[in-house]
């Protein structure tokens, strides 16, 4: 840890005490939220800077200390106005504690999931524009490459403009830019976003993250969960219905009067659907960079059609069948190109696909 700190004085975090961040948040006395890393509570510094102070727990010192470590070895290395602003830390022996700015809207997943807080479909658009610009900037523009690993909307936080910034980096790893791919121990990420290589015994790439983004626009597309079993049985899974509507009417229609979507949205919506069904692609190779999700969610690239990303989830009797289906892979200079794919492992894929875990 000693090593670990000094290469940190380099960053500039500040180290707080305890007691400066007993006295900040009021002996922590306003939760914000709570989960299985701990706790996150208000706080306000002499100056009326607000903090978000998140205070880490786990099952043992090593645990805590490795989340620390994640944390404050990525965003405390890293600056961008869609990635949250770590402003410093607390390791005390009593209190391991990570110092945010405060985001006054909290996550996304308010505005999406419940009745009372909607978001226009444009604001909407323009949060997925920069939640994807912020991850954008770990994979590509960092000194060495940074993979979140748990892109999903209750870790997009939003400013006093409803601005997005990518939050929680307790699983995210730095990776050096000559290893392309990335052995892992043990499911990283959440059920429903992790890609599907990640419940699998194979090395990984940062296309992991880009696969959450798609299933995180599916959500902002349609403003529900993507799994919900209170909705008509064909729409439970809703990446797979958009999919098979589109496939069967050959256009959004019914998915824009299905989620309530202006009909002066209709453009935007063609983008975000084209884009999150490139995204959520079964294999890695053919997911884009997310620097190319941007210009396509900006307009800025043309967008091909794509292929069926749910093809090894099609039974044995369906006409389409897994197995050597000529589709597009996103090359690293983000142009697709044709090939074929085998897919070898289809039953397996199937018993570890997020809609078997989920249900």
């Amino acid at each position: 840890m000693d090593q670990f700190f000094n290469d940190m004085e380099k960053e500039k975090p500040i180290r707080f005490t305890s007691l400066q961040l007993k006295v900040a948040t009021d002996n922590f006395s306003t939760l914000l939220g709570s989960g299985g890393f701990g706790a996150v509570y208000k706080g306000v510094f002499n100056d009326e800077t607000m903090v978000a102070v998140k205070i880490l727990h786990g099952t043992s010192d090593k645990r805590i200390e490795q989340q620390f470590m994640a944390e404050m070895g990525t965003i405390g290395r890293v600056h961008h106005f869609n990635l949250v602003r770590l402003y410093g830390f607390c390791f005390d022996k009593n209190l391991r504690a990570l110092v945010y700015e405060y985001l006054p809207y909290g996550s996304l997943d308010r505005f999406l999931f419940t009745q009372e807080k909607k978001l226009g479909f444009e604001k909407l658009h323009e949060i997925a524009v920069g939640t994807a610009k912020g991850i954008a900037y770990l994979h590509e523009e960092c000194q060495q490459r940074i993979i979140h690993y748990d892109i999903k909307p209750g870790n997009i936080l939003l400013d006093s403009k409803f601005c997005p910034k990518v939050a929680d980096f307790g699983l995210a790893k730095l990776i050096n830019r000559e290893n392309t791919h990335i052995p892992i121990t043990g499911g990283r990420g959440t059920p429903g976003y992790a890609a599907p290589e990640l419940w699998m015994p194979f090395s990984i790439t940062y296309k992991c993250d880009v696969y959450s983004f798609g299933m995180l626009l599916f959500e902002i597309i349609g403003r529900r969960r993507n799994l919900n079993v209170e909705v008509p049985k064909s729409q439970e899974w809703f990446p797979r219905w958009v999919w098979m509507n589109i496939e069967k009417n050959g256009d959004i229609g019914e998915l824009m009067g299905t989620c309530e979507i202006d009909e002066g949205s209709r453009e935007t919506v063609e983008k975000m659907v084209k884009t999150a069904l490139w995204c959520v692609q079964y294999r890695p190779e053919r997911r884009p960079l997310m620097s190319m999700v941007v210009k396509m969610l900006d307009g800025a690239a043309e967008i091909p059609q794509p292929s069926n990303p749910f093809e090894h989830l099609l039974d044995h009797n369906s006409t389409i069948v897994a197995a050597g289906v000529s589709s597009s892979t996103w090359t690293d200079d983000s142009e697709p190109s044709s090939s074929v794919v085998t897919d070898q492992s289809k039953w397996f894929a199937l018993l570890l696909s997020p809609l078997h875990r989920l249900q």
